[in-house]
């Protein structure tokens, strides 16, 4: 079994050499173009269908299984299968078969897909060695090579949006990857192993908490910017609405999750129920709650709103994680709540953002004015998007339900479990309660718009309602069979959302056996009910103060708010204008300083000394001996009473001309005693290649 975790990483490179080898033949053979992109396609889903087999073979006959692949940059990489990693090796492979399925009819008019295929399969290999990962080394090499081969994603359509979102996207990731590994050394020199499986002991044993504490903010940098956490989510609301919706699904729902997965590795094995790192953890996902909702439902464009959608769900998983920490060893709630949102926000924007797709496979456009009415008499797309929607908007018998249950309680717990935090506690349930409603509130706007209303321009609604093929029997094959899920695992929870849940709490270290939770009791009932009447309240304000009257009609107004925007705000004005002024004004004053230094010293204890004459030509010698022959040569002839020639040059020139010759000549014997030299260092090195290894043959 051991070798099944090396295909799953291999296995998918090779789909992307054969990918990218077929577009390239199809590109310099135009008379079997059609033949060579036929392969491509078929290498893409045969690459996505072997490595979503390979996982479920690994995951029902090699749990608890490891590999450890030696000299590998260094220190080798390693591999293990938990429950865990179980659960999202499925969900990642699940997730790229159904986006390359979807992938065929969204690009079938792009260009450069082969380099798309070709970086979509790399990026799979990745993100599948980040979740098998055993340590954190592992982690940190598969997770930056995930970074940089899913940048291509974000600068597919190579327009000035898409360059632009992916510089930020990709400064994200570099600046995020720097402080990880400066985190990942400080935790290797603190503790002597970054081996998941060996991390609790070595912490509970460490006596350097600072230290300890540094190094876990650094890896939270690292992992939180991925994940889209407050305030390094500014990649997000950029990124979505330019990459290829297929690509945009899997940035939401796996490349987030990722970054989550480093953060779990940290809080679960370094600072195990430490209440601490848990109410920072906690704090962090307040604010990308809360922030992610409110931007979403600013937003008037619908890949921006399911992108901002993201960042706020990344909030409520954050928040089970910090749960996890104040909680301490009664964490059980937030455990499971934590893994089951993973889940949840995993395969509802599968859905989500492939119908985004669909959208705009059909109109080109993304803003809900443009798109209003597309959705009407087109059933399917109508029941797939009310799954996501419901599922996402925490409603009663959808997934989403299930996992916000579990985290609400959980912060239920935490407010009799821990008095000090009480109050805190109480203002961020309703925080998560409001959130919850606000969710509703701008997924009722994207129903609405789409499904209900109708278009301004009564001839593009009937051009819109006459489209019956609206997507390939391949496209709703992945929308539907995604959308089905949903349901099921929130109309029978104890069936399968808990055994999920129960394969998962190992690695959050939850040893204890859990009460079975009664979900649609009333007690539990009130929360979701809670937050279902803020959205109602919430969205009855969006038509009201967030539309306005044009010619006769309602439309939604751009209400983004610019202000809130702090890759402008901050980010950039500090990175390109701020820290370089600061460094030139702190650069010139060390220079002044140092040249004030060295003048003092030139006028006490080092006096200046005049600078001797500068010869014309030749040395000292030459000058001192021609000057001497030259007086002699006048002497002799004043004793013989010889009168000198009109012309005549001075000793003192003659001898600094030959001295100028010997140099020269002097030179040229060096320089052709190096090239001889060179020559015989090539010609030795050739000759020890032959006697090391061309001899024996």
């Amino acid at each position: 079994m051991e070798t099944l975790f090396l295909v799953l990483i291999l296995f998918p490179l090779a789909g992307a050499i054969a990918v990218f080898l077929a577009d390239k033949k199809a590109c310099l053979d135009s008379r079997t173009k059609n033949f060579w992109q036929m392969l491509r396609d078929l290498f893409v889903i045969l690459t996505g269908a072997g490595t979503l087999a390979a996982m479920g073979i690994l995951a029902v006959y090699g749990e608890g299984s490891e590999l450890f692949v030696p000299e590998i940059c260094g220190m080798g990489i390693s591999f293990c299968l938990d429950g865990f990693r179980m659960v999202y090796g499925l969900i990642a492979a699940f997730m790229w078969m159904m986006t390359l399925l979807f992938s065929r009819e969204y690009l079938s008019h792009e260009t450069h897909l082969g380099r798309y295929y070709f970086f979509q399969l790399v990026t799979l290999s990745a993100t599948l060695g980040v979740f098998l990962s055993a340590d954190l080394y592992t982690t940190f090499l598969f997770f930056e090579v995930m970074s940089f081969t899913s940048y291509v994603w974000v600068v597919q359509e190579e327009t000035k949006g898409a360059r632009k979102a992916a510089e930020t996207y990709l400064a994200v990731a570099v600046i995020g990857g720097m402080v990880l590994l400066m985190g990942l050394f400080l935790l290797y020199d603190t503790l002597g192993t970054l081996r998941m499986s060996e991390l609790l002991p070595a912490a509970a044993a460490c006596e350097e908490k600072e230290r300890l504490y540094l190094a876990g903010v650094c890896t939270l940098v690292g992992f939180g910017a991925k994940a889209g956490a407050f305030p390094l989510h500014i990649w997000l609301p950029k990124a979505h609405p330019v990459a290829p919706a297929p690509a945009s699904a899997l940035l939401s729902g796996i490349l987030t999750k990722a970054g989550i997965f480093g953060v779990l590795a940290v809080s679960c094995n370094i600072f195990l129920h430490d209440a601490a790192w848990g109410l920072l953890i906690f704090s962090i996902g307040l604010f990308t709650m809360f922030g992610g909702a409110l931007l979403a439902v600013c937003s008037v464009d619908f890949k921006r709103t399911l992108a901002c959608s993201s960042m706020s769900q990344i909030g409520f998983i954050l928040l089970g994680i910090g749960m996890q920490g104040i909680l301490g060893e009664e964490n059980a709630l937030a455990v499971r709540g934590t893994l089951l949102h993973m889940v949840n926000h995993s395969l509802i924007k599968l859905v989500l953002f492939m119908i985004a797709g669909v959208v705009v496979m059909n109109l080109h456009k993304l803003n809900l004015n443009e798109i209003r009415g597309f959705g009407k008499k087109k059933p399917l797309l109508h029941v797939c998007f009310l799954a996501g929607a419901l599922g996402i908007s925490g409603i009663p018998f959808f997934n989403g339900y299930v996992s916000k249950t579990l985290l609400h309680e959980s912060i239920v717990e935490g407010i009799g479990h821990a008095a000090a935090l009480s109050g805190f506690l109480k203002m961020s349930e309703w925080i998560f309660l409001i959130s919850g409603g606000m969710t509703l509130a701008y997924m009722t706007k994207l129903y609405v718009a789409i499904f209900i209303e109708e278009n301004r321009d009564k001839k593009e609604q009937e051009r819109m309602q006459a489209i019956r093929h609206y997507m390939n029997p391949f496209s709703a094959f992945a929308i539907a069979g995604s959308a089905v899920i949903l349901p099921v695992l929130g109309a029978v929870p104890g069936l399968v959302s808990d055994r999920a849940a129960d394969l998962g709490q190992g690695f959050m270290h939850l040893e204890k056996e859990v009460h079975a939770v009664s979900y649609f009791s009333l007690e539990n009932l009130k929360g979701g009910l809670i937050s279902i009447a803020i959205g109602i309240l919430l969205y009855a304000g969006i038509r009201k103060l967030m539309m306005k009257e044009r010619d006769g009609v309602r439309e939604y107004k751009d209400c983004w708010p610019k202000w809130l925007d702090l890759e402008e705000l901050l980010y950039r004005p500090l990175l390109l204008t701020i820290l370089p002024f600061l460094a030139r004004f702190f650069c010139r004053i060390l220079d002044s300083l140092a040249d004030g230094v060295i003048l003092l010293l030139r006028k006490t204890l080092y006096r200046d000394r005049k600078i001797p004459h500068e010869l014309a030509e030749g040395s000292e010698f030459t000058h001192i001996l021609g000057a001497a022959l030259d007086f002699l040569r006048k002497i002799k002839r004043k004793i013989l009473r010889q009168k000198a020639p009109e012309h005549e040059t001075s000793y003192e020139h003659k001898l600094a001309m030959q001295r100028e010759k010997f140099m020269e000549t002097n030179a040229i014997i060096q320089r052709s005693l190096s090239f001889g030299l060179l020559l015989f260092y090539v010609g030795l090195v050739f000759t020890l290649i032959y006697l090391l290894y061309l001899g024996n043959w």
